[in-house]
């Protein structure tokens, strides 16, 4: 076994989501004869008092405030950044000309023109990029995939794919910047969440030709920080209703694809799922139930004869990368974290062959076409064809 090689992260963004990624990777030596060895080794966030959090990691020596002192470390291989969405763009754009490879957060721009500002750069330099989107990393999730590439559920009559949680269900939060359309795109919760929710079926080739879209601002208004009521300018839930068309024109390969994303989903903490139907047979998984996967097909059923029957098999801990957990044992939300990070830095070594990858530049801006045309079909109240 050769050593590891040893690259250096920086996180740009010390909240929820640096603190994950933070923690995936001190859980590194989880992972079997994985090629790389992340180090964290400078942490930035405009909120000195975010940063202390990460001085308990001993790797890290740099605690920045400014971003552009991150980017100036020669030392620095990686950046992965998590900040509002109206900042992507500009920090995106930095990195990359800066030299730096990046793992940047959902959407990718606050919309589509800054999605395509930032894949012009990409284009001009030699900066691997990929787009954060941790759920598919689950091992349900994996199954599920896996089930449909091998052509198992024959002729696709529906596929339904979506991430739910209840996050603004409680009408007395105060407003935050997911609800301010300047902070994160007039898209709203399709910005937020919507990446997660594509991400799977872009992967699969099940772009929408032309769909249909009912959105929903179910709390127009919030209170701000000074206990002043602020209008909520973004959409809370998107339920998005698409034609799939048959790659070579034949219409007996067309399906219908429905896409949810909710903040107001009442019994949801985190909630994604999948699930795919065919004419053989189905497949689904939610992470509301992480240990199991449910398969459809027909059945011998003693005294009765074929029926059909949704099944459950119990998926175990493996997923994209092996890990020492032994496959008897249960996954969670940090443990599919730590499968994008190898992704990702699988990739950016060129080693993960055939294996599930991170969200790509591309499928991040398709879902930003997406979510225009979602808005148009809820505004004109027609069906929106998709170039």
């Amino acid at each position: 076994m050769t050593a590891a090689r040893e690259v250096n992260v920086a996180i740009i963004g010390g909240g929820l989501m640096g603190r994950e990624i933070a923690a995936a990777i001190q859980r590194w030596p989880a992972l079997v004869d994985h090629p790389v060895r992340p180090r964290l080794t400078a942490v930035c966030d405009l909120n000195p008092a975010a940063l202390e959090w990460f001085r308990q990691i001993d790797t890290v020596r740099s605690f920045e405030t400014d971003y552009q002192a991150v980017l100036a470390d020669p030392s620095i291989d990686v950046v992965y950044i998590a900040v509002r969405h109206d900042l992507h763009e500009q920090l995106y754009l930095d990195t990359v000309r800066a030299g730096k490879d990046l793992l940047a957060e959902k959407p990718f721009g606050i919309d589509g023109p800054a999605a395509d500002r930032v894949i012009e750069q990409i284009a001009a330099s030699s900066s691997f990029v990929r787009v954060s989107s941790e759920m598919p990393f689950f091992p349900g999730a994996q199954w599920v995939i896996d089930y449909v590439r091998s052509g198992a559920a024959g002729r696709l009559i529906s596929v339904r794919s979506g991430f739910l949680h209840s996050s603004d269900l409680d009408v007395d939060k105060p407003i935050n910047w997911k609800r301010q359309a300047q902070f994160c795109g007039t898209a709203g919760v399709m910005n937020d969440l919507g990446m997660h929710a594509w991400h799977v079926p872009l992967r699969l080739g099940w772009m929408p030709s032309r769909l249909t879209a009912q959105l929903q601002d179910l709390v127009p208004t919030r209170m701000d920080a000074a206990g002043q009521p602020t209008v909520c300018d973004t959409w809370e839930n998107a339920a998005i209703h698409a034609d799939v068309l048959a790659s070579d024109g034949a219409s007996s390969g067309d399906f219908l694809l429905d896409v949810r994303c909710e903040r107001v989903a009442p019994g949801n903490k985190n909630t994604w799922y999948l699930e795919v139907v065919g004419m053989d047979g189905g497949v689904r998984f939610s992470t509301a139930q992480p240990s199991r996967v449910e398969v459809f097909a027909s059945v011998e059923v003693p005294g009765v004869g074929r029926d059909q029957a949704w099944q459950v098999v119990e998926t175990g801990s493996q997923s994209v990368w092996p890990t020492v957990t032994g496959g008897i044992f249960e996954t969670g939300f940090s443990d599919a974290i730590l499968q994008m990070w190898a992704a990702f830095l699988a990739e950016r070594e060129g080693v993960l062959g055939d294996r599930f990858g991170c969200a790509t530049p591309s499928e991040a801006r398709a879902a930003h076409r997406i979510a225009e045309a979602a808005a148009l079909a809820h505004e004109s109240g027609v069906r929106v064809e998709l170039s």
